[in-house]
C-alpha cells in the first residue's frame, strides 16, 4: 500500500501571485487569464487526487478488517478554460475567487472529518478561511481589495498543497503503524 501511495504523491505547483501580479499590470491585464486557469487547474487535479487517496485509504481500512468510512463527497470538476476566459468580463473574476475560496473551505473541512474517522489518532488540521472578512474588504474598497483576497486565495491553494504533502506521509506513516501492530 506504501508503495502505491508514495507513487501517486506529487507536488503541486507553486504560484507566486507577486509575478502573476506584476505580469498583469505590465500585460495590461492579460496575464490574469493563465493566473486563473492555473488556479482552476491546480484546484481540479487536487480534488482528484485527494479522492483517489480516500479511496485508497478506504481500501486499506477494508483490507485490515477495519469500517472504512464514507468517502466525502468531491466536489465539482471546474472548467479553467471557461473560467478563466469568463474573468474579461470582470465580475466573474471576483465570483471564482468567491468559488476558490468556498471549495477550499468544504474540500479542508470533508478531508478533515474523512481522515478523522479513518485515523482518530491523527493530527490534521484545517485552515480557516474568512470569507465573509474577504467580501466586506472588496465591497468597502469598490473592488480593489479583490486583489488581496486573490492573494490569499493563492496562499491558502500553497499553504494547503503543502500540507498535503505532510498529510501524505501522515498516512503513509500510519498505515506502516497499523501494518506492523496488525503482524505482531
Amino acid at each position: 500500500m506504501e508503495t502505491a501511495l508514495q507513487s501517486k504523491v506529487y507536488a503541486n505547483r507553486k504560484m507566486w501571485f507577486s509575478m502573476w501580479f506584476l505580469s498583469a499590470i505590465v500585460t495590461f491585464g492579460v496575464a490574469f487569464f493563465p493566473m486563473f486557469h492555473r488556479l482552476v487547474e491546480g484546484r481540479n487535479r487536487h480534488f482528484n487526487r485527494e479522492a483517489d487517496l480516500q479511496k485508497q485509504v478506504a481500501d486499506f481500512l477494508k483490507s485490515k478488517g477495519k469500517q472504512a468510512p464514507a468517502l466525502s463527497e468531491g466536489l465539482a470538476q471546474r472548467s479553467s478554460k471557461a473560467w478563466a476566459a469568463s474573468i474579461i468580463l470582470v465580475v466573474p473574476a471576483f465570483v471564482i475567487t468567491y468559488l476558490l475560496s468556498k471549495d477550499l473551505l468544504v474540500h479542508e473541512r470533508n478531508q478533515d472529518a474523512f481522515l478523522a474517522a479513518a485515523f482518530p489518532e491523527r493530527m490534521f488540521m484545517p485552515q480557516t478561511i474568512p470569507i465573509k472578512t474577504y467580501v466586506l474588504i472588496t465591497i468597502v474598497t469598490l473592488g480593489v481589495g479583490g486583489i488581496y483576497w486573490l492573494y490569499k486565495v493563492v496562499n491558502l491553494y500553497n499553504a494547503h498543497f503543502n500540507a498535503q504533502i505532510q498529510v501524505e506521509k501522515e498516512i503513509v506513516r500510519l498505515m506502516e503503524e497499523e501494518n506492523t501492530v496488525g503482524a505482531m
